[in-house]
């Protein structure tokens, strides 16, 4: 590799501080990449048995609507689920997880909203139906969360995929790049006060000569 650099004292002592802030940034960027792996399989862990419950969770409801569908007839069903009564709010926030900005959700519920989730009364519909949408209303908590996890992942993966690139650019490309022109200019700065001391010897025999004739 050919180095094109002025090689001074100056250069080098600003080599050797880039050198000592790209080290420095190196160790940085590594204990965070670290801690946001470290987070995003706690996330995933999370994320893993949160969804294994929530299908586990829809499969049931679905089980129950379908018994549900072969007891009452269609206009029956079809009436009873016409016009749902609850409805869900959600809020909207962030938090910050090592820079990285994750949404966080909120289900902000009424009072006496949970209990009021059936759109229908009890005479006409059976008790299937009932377990169904019962626990449809009881996994929509769980599918917020679900949907907080899956995003979090997503920019947690990016941001370690990022932060990943740039350990390694340092590592590989500019560290080893800094510590070579560092040892490229101290050596001709070597070669230099060498050639000066050869160059101040050579002066002194000639004067002690011109002085001993």
């Amino acid at each position: 590799m050919e180095i094109r650099i002025n090689p001074t004292r100056m250069e080098l002592n600003r080599l050797k501080g880039r050198l000592k802030m790209a080290l420095r940034g190196h160790k940085l960027l590594k204990d965070k990449r670290d801690e946001l792996m470290r987070k995003f399989l706690e996330l995933i862990r999370e994320n893993k048995s949160l969804r294994s419950k929530v299908e586990a969770e829809l499969s049931r409801s679905f089980a129950n609507f379908l018994l549900a569908s072969a007891i009452m007839s269609p206009e029956a069903m079809e009436e009873a689920i016409m016009f749902p009564k609850a409805r869900a709010e959600i809020d909207v926030d962030e938090a910050n997880v090592m820079s990285v900005r994750v949404p966080r959700f909120r289900i902000l519920e009424k009072e006496g909203q949970r209990s009021d989730v059936y759109p229908y009364g009890f005479a006409n519909t059976s008790g299937e139906l009932d377990t169904s949408i019962s626990a449809l209303s009881e996994t929509l908590p769980h599918l917020i969360r679900l949907a907080e996890l899956e995003k979090a992942v997503y920019l947690l993966a990016d941001e370690i995929d990022k932060t990943r690139r740039r350990v390694n650019a340092l590592e590989h490309v500019m560290i080893p790049q800094l510590q070579e022109t560092i040892k490229y200019i101290s050596m001709k700065l070597d070669e230099g006060e060498r050639s000066a001391l050869t160059r101040l010897m050579k002066i002194k025999d000639i004067v002690r000569g011109e002085e001993s004739a």
